[in-house]
């Protein structure tokens, strides 16, 4: 996994970093990497930046300073006087390669006037560590960017966007790209920030050895090298069971479909023997679809008790269960589903509706190594809280893994897993997935990876980011109209192709 850092944590690795091996060297390479996306977006043209007066507006300048001179280049900037001497140094070295400096404009007509030629225009008003709202006299420019109609391109983090909460202040600079210095910062992962950001791109700028040296990063992520250090890679001797074996208790007759999905995503994501425990009015719509997979009918007349018993006994030689897509919401089912979970000793994934039957009865939760995995509106109800607003995501999850010791995972654009110890926030993913059954192909590919020996909170991270992946490579193949089943065989394809060496810009989403 790769740390995501908050604006403290960052400013105390910026200041190791320069201790290092210096803040002048920091800026320049920061300068280069914001160059080299200026010239990916605009061969040629004006280039204007607003620059405030701290080390964020010094990128600015050296980012100009890196452009050759078939650009025009304008910087529209606070006072000299206010700059570190890193940053004067990179205004100085900007002035003699040609670029123009300006004041910041004072009104609005003057800030729309400065952006009129503009091929692209570069957000360097303020850093990770700003504080909203932002001052006065940035807002005519802010608004300005936000009236515009061109590229514009954030350093480190779009004006007006909390670094820490993602949480916005108007006005606010809407982003087409943000290129983000050294480390990920979680307010640019979520919402509403994240409608903001653009393509996230991240610069290494030379601070690997204090980024190593972080030790209580509360917040994580995945670039496809971290996603697929964790995925599992099956042993040449291994057997359909020791590859991983998964028992579902899944399906009912009004939805057979969500076991099906949970049952082919299962085995899509690499288990080797899948078994569907489902009523027996469900069998016979199971066995229709699945042929891989074993479908075992549970008997209509027999007590909760004994059917979790049953369900037991069938789970002697398997890795893991996954309990919920498709199951019926009366009393009876209720009861089987917190039977099995209050006595399996196998770790699990319970969604749907296995959460619905959970939610008076969490502390059933206390003693199994278990994955939750609501939507919003299935946590709300888990959790107690009431609806779930986007500002409290992060502190009301991190307040009901606590109490209830079970990882969970968090559907939603920045699907956030959290296991009491860290915070993953997902970067994959795409509104492809909003379609009915994606989260039972989201079960099957947890409970797989639980199978194959993966810790829930590895598993769920692991899933999220592979989930995603496969909603990303389903919807290139189908702009409108991606299914559940579209994601099953998308699975293998969108599989990344692991790299010689991180990039020294990669782009996160």
């Amino acid at each position: 996994m790769i740390a995501v850092l908050t604006a403290a944590q960052m400013r105390a690795v910026d200041a190791a970093a320069c201790e290092r091996i210096g803040d002048d060297a920091l800026m320049r390479t920061a300068g280069v990497r914001i160059a080299q996306r200026i010239a990916a977006r605009v061969a040629s043209g004006r280039i204007v930046a607003f620059a405030g007066p701290g080390n964020n507006g010094g990128d600015a300048f050296a980012a100009l300073a890196e452009l050759p001179g078939s650009y025009e280049r304008i910087v529209y900037a606070m006072p000299a006087t206010r700059r570190s001497r890193a940053a004067g140094a990179a205004q100085r070295r900007a002035l003699d390669a040609g670029v123009i400096l300006r004041d910041l404009p004072a009104s609005d007509a003057a800030a729309d006037l400065a952006c009129e030629q503009a091929a692209l225009l570069l957000d360097a008003l303020v850093g990770t560590g700003a504080r909203l709202p932002l001052p006065q006299s940035f807002h005519p420019a802010i608004r300005a960017m936000a009236r515009r109609q061109k590229i514009t391109l954030a350093v480190d983090i779009p004006s007006g966007v909390d670094a820490d909460s993602g949480a916005i202040a108007e006005p606010c600079v809407r982003a087409d790209e943000t290129v983000t210095l050294g480390a990920l910062k979680p307010g640019l992962l979520l919402d509403p920030a994240r409608s903001y950001v653009g393509s996230l791109w991240l610069a290494d700028i030379g601070m690997e050895d204090e980024l190593a040296a972080v030790e209580d990063a509360h917040f994580c992520a995945d670039d496809d090298d971290a996603f697929l250090d964790r995925l599992p890679v099956r042993e040449p001797t291994a057997d359909k069971r020791t590859a991983g074996a998964t028992l579902i208790l899944a399906g009912s007759t009004q939805f057979p479909g969500a076991a099906i999905l949970a049952a082919r995503a299962t085995a899509r994501a690499g288990a080797g023997y899948v078994t569907v425990a489902t009523p027996a009015d469900a069998a016979p719509a199971l066995r229709a679809q699945l042929i891989e997979q074993v479908v075992v009918a549970l008997g209509d007349e027999a007590d909760p008790e004994s059917l979790a018993s049953e369900i037991l006994e069938l789970t002697r030689r398997g890795g893991s269960l996954a309990i919920g897509p498709g199951l019926d919401l009366n009393e009876r089912t209720g009861v089987l589903v917190r039977s099995l979970i209050a006595r399996a000793k196998l770790p699990m994934v319970i969604d749907a509706s296995a959460l619905f039957h959970l939610a008076k009865h969490l502390d059933i939760l206390k003693e199994a190594r278990c994955v939750l995995t609501p939507h919003a509106g299935e946590f709300a109800r888990l959790s107690g809280g009431g609806t779930l607003a986007e500002a409290d995501r992060t502190r009301r999850l991190r307040a009901f893994v606590e109490r209830t010791g079970a990882v969970t995972l968090l559907k939603g654009r920045a699907t956030l897993v959290d296991d009491a110890r860290y915070v993953y926030i997902n970067t994959t993913g795409t509104d492809a997935l909003a379609t009915a059954g994606s989260g039972d192909v989201l079960t099957g590919v947890t409970a797989a990876l639980l199978a194959q020996g993966l810790s829930p909170f590895d598993a769920a991270c692991t899933a999220a980011y592979w989930h995603g992946l496969a909603g990303q490579f389903a919807a290139s193949r189908r702009p409108v109209g991606v299914v559940a089943s579209d994601l099953l065989e998308a699975l293998g394809a969108a599989l990344p192709v692991r790299r010689a060496s991180r990039p020294s810009l990669q782009r996160i989403f």
